[in-house]
């Protein structure tokens, strides 16, 4: 009797937190388990974006962390950023690290199975082998078809957060995306960097990156410019001149 007594309480809380979990996930609408938004793993510190990829310089920046970003919106673009570093069992300080950009377009299939098409003039990758490379890292273009079986978008209940579920091309499960921003954190979804191959080409190209470039820089800033109704070069003179005047004051009376 004594030990059921003492595990009626645990028994209750286990009944109380399954309860929690279900009531928690039959919350999220519907139309909220979709797959459009800025999706990040675990790290949380690899997002899409003007902050993994500057199209103006063609920059690739490295985030603090390994991890991996998608981004989907509605009408059928993605971006992808991924930044990951594998050890080197035979010699520790020799890690490989790669960070690869791409965006394009995608398509689900009738099976739910999901294709990612990219540019293929946009692609990016930057391979660091420190023990090989001499210090100088190899920047090149990056086009890869990408396949995901399938995939499930859920409300993960012990993380408190929606999840993108993809399963590889060959069903493996991948690690676990989580969404970070909705409507999602992307770069322009046009070819950002066309190659021309004549004069007319090369103009579009011209017009689309300072059209680019504008949208990078005007993106955290305002048109509207501080300006203050006080002369301060006049209320310092000014006050130079009451203080000299004071201090004769002073010294004479």
């Amino acid at each position: 009797m004594v030990l059921i007594q003492n595990f009626l309480p645990l028994f209750a809380y286990t009944l109380f937190f399954n309860q929690q979990v279900t009531l928690a996930d039959d919350s999220v609408p519907e139309s909220e388990l979709t797959i459009v938004g800025t999706w990040s793993s675990k790290s949380n510190t690899v997002f899409t974006g003007s902050g993994f990829y500057d199209p103006v310089d063609e920059l690739l920046i490295e985030p603090d962390l390994p991890g991996v970003s998608y981004s989907f919106t509605d009408d059928g673009y993605f971006e992808e950023a991924l930044y990951q570093v594998a050890g080197n069992a035979k010699d520790h300080h020799c890690p490989t690290a790669v960070l690869i950009f791409q965006h394009g377009t995608y398509r689900e299939l009738d099976n739910g199975t999901l294709v990612l098409e990219p540019y293929d003039v946009d692609g990016r990758q930057l391979l660091s082998q420190p023990c090989e490379d001499k210090g100088i890292s190899t920047y090149s273009r990056y086009n890869q078809t990408e396949v995901f079986r399938n995939y499930e978008v859920s409300l993960n209940t012990y993380h408190g957060r929606i999840q993108l579920q993809l399963y590889a091309s060959d069903g493996v499960k991948q690690p676990p995306l989580y969404l970070a921003y909705r409507p999602p954190n992307m770069l322009p979804t046009i070819v950002l960097n066309p190659t021309a191959a004549s004069d007319e080409a090369q103009a579009t190209a011209t017009g689309a990156s300072a059209k680019i470039k504008r949208s990078l820089e005007n993106r955290y800033r305002t048109n509207a410019v501080k300006e203050s109704s006080l002369n301060y070069t006049l209320w310092w003179w000014l006050g130079a001149i009451l203080m000299g005047a004071g201090s004769t004051i002073y010294f004479l009376y």
